[in-house]
């Protein structure tokens, strides 16, 4: 209960804060690539429940169904040019502030995911993560935070998301389940502003203690400390 009230101040404050950098930007993709401002999707939510998640539309209209579905790579070519810039500074994510503000979502969760890559954890692991509702950040997305400069070259295949990216980050989500409350909450927007401002920080490591270990071929990537 106490979340959820934080969740509508800090989602409510912020989309006011931010109207004066939103309304350009929507002004600007009115008029610009396809002429699509906002791109809903379909999204797993607590106790499974689908809803429509708001993002800023950084993709071609048919990109669900185009190449690798709903797995970006690095160098996506279904990326339109504002696009790359929006998805880099992550500004195409602030839109969700309206699923935050709505119920749909928490300031800190789990990242909702689509059923595709959802299907992709175990059965535990769903039936865990859809113990909480999802968030715009949280320890998975802060770990994750470059995963589409993960997945370039001989990494950036669904295989490999699959069989490596996915049981990690997996497990990053139950660790929050399991250990969420206040203190990782606020912890965790603290450590989302310090990893945007210092994206190579090693903080997070730190910060939150006894996160599972990732495996051998992502620990570069995640600037993962012993």
């Amino acid at each position: 209960m106490m979340e959820r009230l934080f969740d509508i101040f800090f989602s409510g404050l912020a989309l006011l804060v931010l109207a004066p950098l939103l309304l350009p930007i929507i002004l600007i993709l009115r008029f610009s690539g396809e002429g699509e401002v906002f791109f809903l999707q379909k999204r797993i939510g607590k106790n499974g429940e689908i809803f429509d998640l708001f993002k800023f539309a950084t993709m071609l209209k048919d990109s669900p169904n185009i190449g690798t579905g709903t797995v970006t790579m690095s160098e996506d070519p279904r990326v339109l040019p504002v696009g790359k810039f929006l998805r880099k500074t992550k500004i195409n994510e602030l839109p969700q502030l309206l699923n935050i503000f709505y119920g749909d979502m928490s300031v800190i969760g789990p990242r909702p995911l689509t059923t595709q890559t959802f299907n992709t954890y175990s059965e535990s692991m769903q039936d865990v993560i859809k113990q909480v509702s999802p968030g715009l950040s949280g320890v998975g997305s802060i770990i994750f935070r470059g995963e589409e400069e993960i997945m370039h070259g001989a990494r950036a295949s669904v295989d490999f998301y699959d069989s490596v990216i996915a049981p990690y980050k997996g497990s990053l989500e139950e660790w929050f389940v399991t250990n969420r409350g206040l203190y990782i909450y606020f912890l965790a927007i603290f450590i989302t502003v310090w990893v945007v401002l210092f994206p190579k920080t090693t903080v997070a490591w730190r910060a939150f203690k006894e996160l599972p270990e990732p495996p051998s071929e992502l620990k570069l990537f995640l600037n993962y400390e012993d």
